[in-house]
Parts: C-alpha cells; structure tokens; sequence
C-alpha cells in the first residue's frame, strides 16, 4: 500500500490503477456537495450595492449548503458530479497509482529501509502535476458546473450537462480552453497531492511503530485526517485561484487573479471556504484511503488467486 515503503507493489499496475479509480470515485459522491459549497464561497467576491457592501450570499460550509438546497434544490449539490467523476477515474487512478512506482524510481531498485519524506514529497508532486494536466478538462468543465448558482427566469443556463460543456468550451473557445487555469491546477494537485500521499504515507509509518497500532482501519483513518488537513492548509491559496481562474475567465494569468484577488479581496481571501475545504478533503481523504486499502486487499486476492 502507500505507505509499505520498505517493498515493490505487491499488485499489478492496472490492479492499483482501478482500486485508485474507484476509491477516489467512491469519495467524491460522498463528498461533492462540500466541494460545492467550497467553490460557490471561494468564488464569492465583495459585491457593492448602493451606498454600503452588502451582505455576502453565501456564509459558512453549512450556510451555504443550506442556501444551494433551498434554492436550487438538493440536486443541486451533486453539480459537477459527472465531470467530477471523469476527472476521479483519470486524475485519481493515475496520482494514486503511479505514486509508488515513481517513489520506487527516486529511491531505486535496491534501496532498503524508510523511504526519505524528501522522495515521497518528491513523488507525490510528479505524480499530481502528470495526472491533473491530463485531467484538466474535467476539472474545469465540474468547476463551471458547480460555479452556476440561481438564474433569473428566463436566463437559460450556460450548459445543459457535462458532454455539452465540453462540446460547447471546445466550439465557442478553442480547444485549449479545456485547459484554462492549468498553471494554478498544476500547482495545486501537484501540492495537494504531494501533502496527501506523503503525509498519509508518512503518518501510517510513523502510527505503525507504536505499540498496539496494527494496519486496519483505525490507523487508515487517522492517516487520512492528517492527509486531508495537511493538504488543505498547504493547497488552499493556490486552490483558490485555480477556482477563480476557472469560474471567471476575466483574469489574464495566474499572476492576475492572484494580485487581483489580494488587492480586492485581501490576504484572507486565500482561505475562503478553508473549513469546507477541510470538511470536504478530510472526509474525502478518509472515505478514499479506507475504501482504498479495502479495494487493494480485494484485487490482491482476486489476482494471487
């Protein structure tokens, strides 16, 4: 598994491939309405209105949950899920499944012992930014998904599901569109990544030396909440400016939404929806290990037998 430092995978590439796949999968159906709601926060900006700032829509993770329910129906909370699910079965199956083939690579063959936090780091940020360039379509197509609140009647809605979004992005901006914001992404899943793999690799590790840890469940669930905290308080600013980026093509470059995001919005703005982010990556990291290392056991079974 992530964390078995000491030796090769003991599945087939494909094997980890589909576990990865279907782990991630698994936990961004659980978890999609905290990503919606991180979203709508992370692109609220200050509105003024009249003489006075007015009163932002969206407040706190179950506000806004709230709010998205109430007036857009439940449903609504889901957005994204298809485009979401497409981007678990690239991005996820390949971060997750190339990690300890590329951790083996830094380290070599003929390595023994602990594996360096430095080389898993090392691995964790190869393996995100590779899988998310390939993935950025679906990231972007689930993020304008999500991004579309409430509209006025008679306003109709910019895309009607997840195949017409990539058809009509591709029609009326040019294929490379699909991969609008892949600078701050890159960054983002390559740090997000590196802090989820290395830290739940590193926790695991460390959780397994002490006296009357075994490798089951308790000890995959505190390793993932250290992973998903350690990710979110790492990736969030860059997170933010990828949902930005992606939602409002008004900003020219990384560089743009990022000053213009400071100057606006101020430095706290970079941690917008940082408790929904927690929610939604803690919970994510800890439905996707714990289904992970089940999925693992299964398809090691299916493939010794």
């Amino acid at each position: 598994m992530v964390a078995d430092s000491k030796s090769k995978s003991d599945i087939s590439f494909a094997g980890t491939f589909a576990s990865s796949a279907f782990a991630a999968c698994t936990a961004e159906i659980c978890t999609i309405p905290l990503d919606t709601a991180k979203v709508r926060l992370q692109l609220q900006k200050k509105a003024v209105a009249g003489d006075g700032v007015a009163l932002p829509k969206y407040k706190g993770m179950l506000g806004t949950v709230g709010t998205i329910a109430r007036e857009e129906g439940l449903s609504a909370l889901w957005k994204g899920i298809v485009p979401g699910l497409h981007r678990q079965c690239l991005f996820g199956g390949l971060r997750i499944g190339l990690y300890e083939p590329v951790k083996n690579l830094y380290v070599g063959n003929d390595f023994v012992g602990d594996v360096p936090l430095s080389k898993k780091i090392l691995a964790g940020l190869t393996t995100g930014a590779l899988a998310i360039t390939i993935a950025n379509p679906t990231d972007l197509v689930k993020v304008r998904l999500q991004a579309e609140g409430k509209l006025p009647p008679g306003v109709p809605r910019r895309y009607s599901g997840a195949v017409n979004a990539y058809s009509t992005i591709v029609r009326k901006e040019g294929l490379g569109a699909l991969w609008t914001g892949l600078g701050p992404n890159v960054a983002r899943n390559a740090i997000i990544n590196a802090a989820e793999l290395a830290s739940y690799d590193q926790v695991k590790q460390t959780i397994l030396k002490i006296p009357g840890f075994t490798d089951n469940v308790v000890t995959h669930l505190f390793a993932g909440l250290g992973a998903g905290f350690f990710a979110v308080c790492i990736g969030s600013p860059v997170d933010v400016v990828k949902s930005r980026m992606m939602g409002d093509s008004a900003y020219k470059s990384t560089l743009d939404c990022f000053l213009k995001t400071l100057k606006n919005d101020g430095p706290l703005a970079f941690y917008k929806g940082f408790i929904p982010n927690f929610g939604r990556l803690g919970s994510w990291n800890v439905i996707m290990f714990l289904t992970l290392e089940q999925a693992k056991k299964f398809v090691k079974s299916i493939e010794s037998s």
